[in-house]
């Protein structure tokens, strides 16, 4: 009996451990017919936007547009059976582009079999990274970076991702750089030389994009489409100009007559399969870039698939994340591809075209799939300046000098931080930018936690309830002088502390009792405990009892295993505040 009893329990638990692992057994088994319109539906308009997409931020990572096509392939499908978002999109995006092209740049010549290989070795890296934080349960270690940091790093990554495809807008030939002010002094210097189509072109690339995103949606909904309707249409915007640049430069033989730059041969095909061969030094060298970059694509997929999912009250597993994540970047390294990480836009679009599960992404996958076996060929005439058309408009909506605005109002230290990030991106390269801004942003933490605020509190007229003396009307014991600390006691701030009962015993000469009121402390490390006997023996040579109140738990559980309490006494240790200012005020 005992052993029939037991299988059932045993049954269910290794069934909900496999599904937590692997989320698509959830969702996918059984699959309800119900999402499928919605799933197909957001899997073409998806790749309708990521083919066109793809090659863009390859060619902005300085690599063939295939390899764009190749890494929007299998880590998407490996990311829909791993990834605990069901609208989330994987495939390569703008800001890791970017620093695709920093970290490869200064190893290899762009365009060069050794460039390639270190990307798609950069790809490797990050998802082995991604995956090792993963299972150590170490998601934790993003939040080293903060939301303001980020923001300012990807807001001067936008200009620098901008800056960088004006080359393309202008169909000029400018030195490779990572730095702003080089660039920005090579499009001048080249400004003479610019192909007039191939800015024509591009410019007009940008309108038909903008009037699409901005426009045609509110004048086909006065019209009375239905929402359901202009999703597609509006979304169709890249594809289109895709489409018309070809057929311009096809028709009129742009790229001989005007020398309008275009993508040539596209091999057909599936990718290369197999990780790459190189130095051991290499692999070395690219480790920093690689961790930069699994910290930038985690923070930039986990905010955007925790923000949707919130829309359909489903939660999102950060330490799954990185390993689906992370296994996607080994996939697309396997097959070809380089880094890739959630998108913003392309999950924005999954989600409003419909998606319910990651068979979206699955379609989206096998449209690609199939454009790189047999419609290839047909991009062999699409011009450059489109596909910087298409990155120029993606790109303008990372600016986000709002939340700087936000932060300089509620707080100027995360805005410090903010600016940091941004300023030291466009002075030195990328990845040094956001480790200058991440260390800023720790020491701005530190500072502020070094001065925690401390308030004397006094009781609110008759009831139990005690406040700050500077903000209410409360009452106060000449005798007893009660303090509280908003903030957990350690190494830093601790002398800030000591500082500021003494200076506050000494603006009140009758105080008999000092009454540390402990509500807001979660931990007291070492230090601030050593530094707590330091005070309470300096106040009993002034002739001052040292009391607590409202001891946390796991504060008093530390306290009492070294001995502290019985030092002090546990007649000094009270329950409440309350509890304690009654029996002092008549000590």
């Amino acid at each position: 009996m005992s052993v029939e009893h037991s299988s059932p329990q045993k049954s269910p638990s290794r069934l909900s451990v496999l599904k937590k692992a692997i989320p698509i057994l959830e969702w996918g088994f059984p699959y309800p017919r119900a999402n499928a319109v919605g799933d197909i539906t957001a899997g073409i308009i998806v790749a309708s936007l990521l083919i066109p997409q793809s090659m863009a931020y390859a060619l902005l990572a300085g690599l063939p547009p295939q390899m764009g096509l190749y890494a929007s392939i299998l880590p998407q499908i490996i990311y829909a059976c791993l990834g605990t978002s069901r609208i989330l999109s994987v495939a390569p995006v703008a800001v890791d582009s970017l620093m695709v092209a920093t970290a490869v740049g200064a190893l290899a010549t762009q365009g060069s079999p050794e460039y390639i290989q270190l990307a798609i070795a950069l790809a490797a890296l990050v998802g082995g990274i991604e995956v090792v934080i993963g299972l150590l349960r170490l998601g934790f270690l993003v939040n080293f970076l903060s939301q303001a940091v980020i923001s300012g790093f990807i807001s001067a990554a936008a200009i620098l991702i901008s800056v960088s495809q004006l080359k393309h807008l202008l169909g000029v030939k400018i030195p490779q750089s990572e730095a702003l002010v080089q660039l920005v002094t090579s499009l001048i210097q080249a400004l003479p030389e610019t192909n007039g189509i191939t800015l024509l072109m591009g410019l007009g690339s940008i309108a038909l994009l903008l009037f699409f995103s901005r426009g045609l949606g509110g004048w086909l909904q006065q019209r009375g489409m239905s929402p359901a309707a202009i999703i597609p249409v509006t979304k169709s915007a890249p594809l289109l100009v895709v489409i018309l640049g070809i057929l311009t430069v096809w028709l009129f033989h742009l790229d001989q007559t005007a020398s309008v730059k275009v993508v040539g041969s596209i091999p057909s095909g599936l990718p290369p399969i197999g990780f790459p061969a190189i130095s051991r030094t290499d692999w070395q060298t690219l480790f920093s870039s690689a961790l930069a970059i699994s910290f930038v694509g985690f923070m930039e997929a986990y905010a955007v698939g925790k923000f949707l999912a919130s829309k359909r009250r489903q939660r999102v597993e950060a330490n799954q994340e990185l390993i689906a994540l992370g296994v996607a970047n080994l996939g697309a390294s396997f097959t070809g591809g380089y880094v890739v990480t959630g998108g913003l836009s392309r999950s924005v679009v999954n989600f409003s075209a419909g998606a319910n599960t990651g068979l979206a992404s699955i379609i989206t996958a096998l449209i690609l799939l199939l454009t790189i076996l047999f419609l290839t060929p047909l991009f062999y005439f699409l011009p450059q300046t489109c596909l910087a058309a298409i990155i120029l408009v993606a790109v303008v909506n990372l600016l986000d000098f709002a939340t700087l605005k936000r932060l300089w109002i509620y707080n100027k230290t995360d805005a410090i931080a903010w600016i940091a990030a941004f300023v030291a991106v466009l002075v030195t390269s990328v990845q040094t930018g956001i480790l200058i801004g991440a260390v800023i942003s720790l020491m701005l933490h530190l500072w502020r936690t070094s001065r925690p605020h401390i308030a004397i509190v006094g009781r609110v007229g008759e009831t139990e309830h005690f406040r700050n003396v500077l903000r209410h009307s409360v009452k106060t014991c000449p005798h007893v002088l009660a303090i509280r600390v908003d903030e957990s006691l350690y190494f830093v701030n601790t002398k800030y502390l000591e500082d500021y009962v003494l200076k506050a015993i000494s603006q009140n000469p009758d105080v008999k009792y000092l009454l540390l009121v402990c509500s807001a402390i979660n931990i007291i490390d070492g230090s601030a405990l050593e530094t707590l006997r330091r005070l309470i023996a300096d106040l009993q040579v002034r002739g001052i009892t040292f009391c607590m109140a409202e001891v946390k738990g796991p504060v008093m559980d530390h306290l009492e295993q070294i001995g502290f309490v019985d030092e002090l006494g546990r007649d000094r240790i009270f329950l409440s505040t309350d509890q304690a200012m009654r029996a002092l005020e008549c000590a």
